[in-house]
């Protein structure tokens, strides 16, 4: 029985840990999705840890399955696209993000789409497809493995390493922990990221599913208003907060004007004065209205809903 990361294959799952050096070529992002969730279901305080974990340090110097050095690395050749989509999402995006930090993944830009996706080590190589029955929405996917071809990775290491990482946008939950952590406290980095964690349906949300576009988490915009009106209902400090957002990741300081404008003109959010022995007086954030209200992190989010649009 598989103990590490395996791809979802018939007819049964391939244990990445058995492929010398493998190279993953053009897969799409559901094949780049299942290979990420193959490794989050590994070494999940890696790729996703808990609020809880990350309050306690857990596995951030390693020790167990978790550890970057007890995991198959895996050298990911994908098109810009199929990156795009399988990251759409905090949720999705900080999981890759994750394994890229860790280097278990090295994930670089492929400029030409290939027949099919392959799967190669030093001693064998194969294509996948998709497997019919799959083709359902919500059924999980798996694939078949076709041939058994040595030459397969050389056709794809040299232009691996002549290739440009990708450049992902969204941080790791780690840093996004830290960055709140350290500016403000442990208290407002756990709210912040059980806020980044709420998921919505909608018919939307089923419509991306058939595109192959995930469905979990806010994007980029919205991470950053979420994570911005979180502050302002912990009551922190304006200058703190966009420090504290500029170390997680989120965004710069001065991108968060534009944050701190929509949200008060949406009337949830307005600034305190507070005057110094010395120098400019500080403003200190507060809630209104409905995020004033709001009890739990589902309905923080719902009360910022909308507001980016």
């Amino acid at each position: 029985m598989a103990t590490g990361p395996a791809l979802p294959s018939t007819p049964e799952p391939l244990p990445l840990g058995v492929l010398s050096d493998p190279i993953l070529v053009d897969p799409g992002p559901r094949l780049l999705r299942a290979v990420v969730e193959a490794y989050r279901e590994a070494a999940p305080a890696l790729a996703d840890p808990s609020v809880a974990d990350l309050a306690s340090g857990a596995n951030e110097d390693g020790g167990d399955s978790s550890d970057p050095s007890n995991l198959p690395t895996l050298k990911a050749f994908a098109g810009e696209r199929a990156v795009d989509a399988a990251t759409a999402g905090f949720g999705p995006a900080s999981r890759l993000a994750a394994l890229v930090d860790a280097g278990v993944v090295d994930l670089r830009v492929l400029d030409a789409p290939q027949p099919n996706p392959v799967l190669a080590g030093e001693e064998t190589g194969f294509a996948l497809v998709e497997s019919e029955d799959c083709e359902a929405v919500g059924a999980p996917s798996r694939w078949h493995r076709v041939g058994g071809d040595a030459s397969l990775r050389e056709r794809y290491a040299s232009g691996f390493a002549d290739a440009e990482p990708h450049r992902l946008r969204t941080p790791t939950r780690r840093r996004v922990h830290e960055g709140f952590a350290d500016r403000c406290d442990e208290s407002v980095a756990a709210a912040v990221l059980r806020a980044l964690d709420v998921t919505e349906e909608s018919e939307e949300a089923d419509r991306a599913v058939d595109s192959e576009l995930p469905t979990d988490g806010p994007d980029p915009e919205e991470t950053r208003v979420r994570a911005y009106a979180v502050g302002a209902r912990e009551k922190v400090l304006d200058r703190t907060l966009r420090r504290a957002c500029e170390d997680a990741g989120l965004g710069s300081p001065s991108t968060f004007t534009r944050v701190k404008r929509l949200l008060r003109e949406a009337d949830l959010i307005e600034t305190v004065s507070e005057p110094q022995p010395v120098g400019r007086p500080r403003e200190r954030l507060a809630a209104r209205g409905a995020l004033e209200a709001a009890e739990t992190p589902a309905e923080t989010v719902a009360a910022v809903r909308g507001v980016t649009e």
